[in-house]
């Protein structure tokens, strides 16, 4: 039996597994036990014979605003946050890397902002149908941050002088130009988006099961082969960055709706 809770749904339906973000309130924000009941909810529907693909998407509007800020500032406020923030990473890096090495396609289905962490786990995926509406962006330098871990999946899927405008900029677009870039591979209207990832998980499934594994695995392993590295080395500068002043009052902004002053 496949887990389910809460915050992480998943569903088998017609040879494809769902993976439901259902925070929709707040905007499918993740908190480090989602991120745990996802890694759990991979290695199910990997085992689960019935599901050729999975399919990645959120409740509501967003498909995932991010790591939840709340527990970011309750954090900040431990007397000891940094273990605290480098086991998060190390985690999120885990996931990431699970996502890439289960061999089992993952359609990402956006029908709405994925930002931030929702964003690492777009550019995880290996398909992404988006509605008309979503957006992506990376903004966390814009919060005194670090995109540690979306930034190799980011420069691999859509080259490095693309990726570097987004992660400089913290520019959030719309799905237009997502498509435009790679991020995003096809559009759809905003209630056909899950749908949409039904039909290429069932074109998927056309294919002999050992012919797509091998072909992730090459896909991922020799052309990315570096990527498990550079999500490691990512995963240190989120969590060093998340140290510094700018990051305290990055969070600190954002929670209070204003504008950060730096030094």
């Amino acid at each position: 039996m496949y887990m389910s809770s809460h915050a992480v749904e998943v569903k088998v339906i017609e040879g494809a597994g769902t993976i439901i973000l259902n925070r929709p309130d707040y905007g499918n924000a993740l908190t480090r036990s989602m991120v745990q009941q996802l890694m759990e909810a991979l290695d199910d529907l990997y085992l689960e014979k019935r599901a050729r693909a999975i399919i990645l998407t959120g409740a509501g509007d967003s498909f995932s605003i991010g790591a939840d800020v709340q527990e970011m500032k309750a954090d900040a406020e431990s007397p000891s946050p940094e273990e605290q923030w480098g086991e998060d990473a190390a985690g999120f890096r885990d996931l990431l890397v699970r996502m890439l090495e289960i061999t089992k396609p993952i359609i990402a289905a956006v029908n709405g902002p994925a930002l931030a962490a929702g964003a690492a786990l777009v550019v995880a995926s290996d398909m992404v149908v988006a509605s008309r509406e979503a957006q992506f962006g990376l903004p966390d330098a814009r919060h005194g941050m670090v995109a540690g871990l979306a930034a190799p999946l980011l420069c691999f899927r859509i080259g490095a002088g693309h990726g570097a405008r987004l992660l400089l900029t913290g520019q959030t677009i719309d799905a237009a130009e997502a498509c435009r870039l790679g991020v995003f591979h096809e559009l759809t209207d905003p209630d056909k988006v899950w749908a949409r990832a039904m039909l290429l998980a069932q074109e998927c499934a056309c294919g002999a099961p050992e012919a797509i594994q091998l072909t992730k695995r090459l896909i991922n392993e020799t052309l990315g082969e570096s990527l498990s590295t550079q999500l490691s080395a990512g995963a240190v500068m989120t969590a060093t960055s998340r140290t510094t002043e700018a990051a305290e009052e990055g969070i600190a902004a954002l929670l209070d709706g204003r504008k950060p002053q730096w030094k």
